[in-house]
């Protein structure tokens, strides 16, 4: 019977992230939050019902997977060509601000007599280690609020999706310099070579794709469910070649795989048959499974200031890095605003990180408390957050509602032929 239980696990889930989302959107809070708050309920962290186990693991990156692949098909082309040097120092100042800020509160707490750290490395890498797990945005849940919410075309949506797309090359190469100076067997160069050769094969590969899907599919019928597969394979391969061949997170492969159909005549069709698949199935278990992983140790006093200063820090330096580069790029203020809050969530991304520098003697055990609350409350924090900040502004955005008619529309108009 236990072979089973995943089914059970899966209606849970399920169920729990929809009641639950719905009770945080009476609340004015994106349905997002109440996801978040399922995984943590059902999970060790607090009933125990639902512990992780690779099969809800593996579905949870399907989800991500697809739920980048959505946001790549819903992002504005020329808009992002606009904002490609603007998400460029964004994510710049947005990494050094965490990084430098992360270093300094570990300084603070991480020496003798306040904690007493087991790693092996010397206490300067620890704590510029912390700073390095700081610079890490994880973007999926911000993805998610901004298409609730109708914002994800916004010119600041936009920037935050560029932003963190470059977030992620500057955070490898971050994470790549600290661990090459504890482990002699990682090269900054190859690391370099191999993001260079990523990007080559994206432009490669999706020119390849786009020729080949554009001939292909206006020589057959309209709306198709060959080219939904079609496209999802393309999605898959561009995650995999990301993460297996490049280093490069598979998120990002997704999201470029989606820019790619984004501009095809199909992405319409094929847009709402993800939307579909990621609302109903992959994205609630993506999102619980974020809460299922919290399981917080015991910590004495000097621990849980550590934690709160240190989630007070990585709130204040993505708001004010972030932020701060938008204004550089002169954004206005409220959009600034949104950029800065739309980067704090470390989601996944960071525990990942503090994962890795454990197993090389970066971080302490003790540490990986603080991290983990850290994670917890910027992942809730980061969409209560954004639905206020866009609401100011005079920016506005089209009906979502008028939107999917429009989509609609599209489908109907390929399926007739016209």
């Amino acid at each position: 019977m236990e072979t089973y239980k995943f089914l059970m696990d899966l209606c849970l889930i399920l169920l729990s992230t929809k009641v639950l989302g719905l009770l945080t959107r009476k609340f004015s809070m994106p349905q997002v939050v109440g996801a978040l708050l399922a995984g943590v309920i059902l999970g060790p962290g607090i009933l125990g019902i639902i512990t992780p186990t690779d099969f809800i693991s593996d579905t949870a990156e399907v989800g991500v997977i697809v739920l980048m692949f959505c946001a790549g098909m819903e992002t504005d082309v020329q808009e992002l060509k606009k904002s490609g040097k603007s998400a460029l120092i964004i994510a710049l100042i947005g990494v050094l601000v965490p990084l430098v800020g992360g270093y300094a509160v570990a300084a603070f707490f991480n020496r003798p007599g306040m904690l007493e750290s087991d790693a092996s490395s010397s206490l300067f890498l620890q704590n510029v280690f912390i700073g390095v797990i700081l610079t890490a945005t994880s973007v999926s849940i911000t993805v998610e609020t901004l298409k609730e919410l109708g914002k994800l075309k916004t010119r600041s949506g936009n920037a935050i999706l560029g932003a963190a797309v470059i977030d992620d090359i500057l955070g490898i190469i971050a994470l790549t310099l600290i661990t090459s100076m504890a482990d002699e067997s990682v090269k900054i160069s190859i690391v370099l070579l191999k993001i260079v050769g990523f990007f080559i094969f994206v432009a490669i590969a999706g020119f390849i794709f786009y020729k080949f899907f554009s001939k292909w599919s206006a020589g057959e019928g309209v709306g198709l469910q060959r080219h939904v597969i079609v496209s999802f394979v393309f999605c898959l391969f561009m995650s995999y070649a990301a993460e297996q061949f490049f280093g490069v997170a598979d998120i990002t492969g997704a999201y470029f795989a989606g820019l790619i159909i984004s501009m095809t005549q199909r992405e319409p069709y094929i847009a709402s048959r993800f939307d579909v698949l990621s609302y109903t199935y992959l994205s609630p278990i993506f999102f619980a499974s974020i809460g299922l992983k919290v399981s917080l140790p015991e910590m004495n006093s000097t621990i849980v200031a550590f934690a709160v200063v240190l989630t007070i820090v990585a709130i204040l330096t993505k708001v004010v890095g972030c932020g701060l580069g938008a204004k550089l790029c002169h954004y206005k203020n409220y959009q600034a605003l949104r950029i800065g809050v739309g980067m704090i969530s470390r989601g996944e991304v960071a525990l990942i990180v503090a994962s890795k520098g454990e197993s090389l003697g970066l971080m302490s055990t003790a540490v990986m408390g603080p991290v983990v609350i850290v994670v917890i409350l910027t992942t809730i924090i980061a969409p209560i957050l954004l639905k206020p900040v866009f609401k100011r502004g005079p920016e506005t955005t089209p009906d979502p509602n008028v939107d999917i008619a429009k989509s609609y529309e599209a489908i109907s108009k390929f399926r007739e032929g016209k």
